[in-house]
């Protein structure tokens, strides 16, 4: 199965280790992603924690923005990928 562009990464909280994310495709907890930048994979997690607004949410569609717990640093502009 090829990898499935969902979405933009448009910022990073690091001190909370939070990525927002602009969606472009479904998202929902227990899929797993990859984060990737400049044509180079980043890392790859399942989706663990959601949130919009600060409520917690167990799935989002195409044009939510959502806040995910991430297990690693990842900068802005990262695309993410649902595999």
């Amino acid at each position: 199965m090829a990898d499935f562009k969902i979405g933009k990464v448009k910022h990073y909280y690091d001190k909370i280790g939070v990525a927002v994310v602009e969606l472009d495709g479904g998202l929902s907890k227990g899929d797993k992603i990859k984060f990737v930048r400049g044509g180079e994979d980043m890392f790859e997690q399942e989706v663990e924690s959601m949130q919009i607004e600060h409520d917690k949410i167990d799935s989002a569609k195409k044009g939510d923005v959502v806040g995910l717990k991430v297990d690693q640093e990842v900068k802005e502009d990262a695309e993410v990928y649902k595999i």
